[in-house]
């Protein structure tokens, strides 16, 4: 399982990374992992504006269907129009080409209820 160590992430399944006031979400490794080939991603749309915790899409794959959640506040500039031909991208690289949606939060300080590669690690295993 791959966990990179410079994200933040959800108990949800969720990473972060930051730029700044700019953040990158998608899925974990462990998510892509449990859900299987994913066929299909609904991703929000430019300009939504979407609270921590709120759920934006779903992502849909052989084994299940699966909300995802916002781990941070703001709003959306950018989403992963690649996921829309080739979903299973999620699959071969949920980090790096397998990203959903950038957002500008509007309130940084909800990184810090976020946890370190290490906490998540430690949910993965329970």
């Amino acid at each position: 399982m791959n966990i990179p160590t410079d994200l933040k992430y959800t108990k949800e399944h969720e990473w972060v990374e930051v730029e700044g006031n700019i953040a990158t979400v998608g899925i974990t490794d462990y998510a892509q992992g449990e859900l299987g080939d994913v066929v299909f991603v609904e991703l929000p749309a430019i300009g939504a504006k979407i609270r921590f915790g709120d759920s934006f899409g779903t992502i849909e794959a052989v084994k299940a269907v699966s909300e995802i959640f916002s781990p941070v506040s703001g709003k959306v500039i950018e989403i992963n129009s690649m996921l829309e031909e080739d979903p299973m991208i999620v699959n071969s690289d949920p980090y790096l080409d397998g990203w959903m949606f950038k957002i500008k939060m509007s309130n940084p300080a909800e990184l810090d209820d976020l946890m370190t590669a290490d906490e998540y690690m430690e949910q993965c295993e329970e």
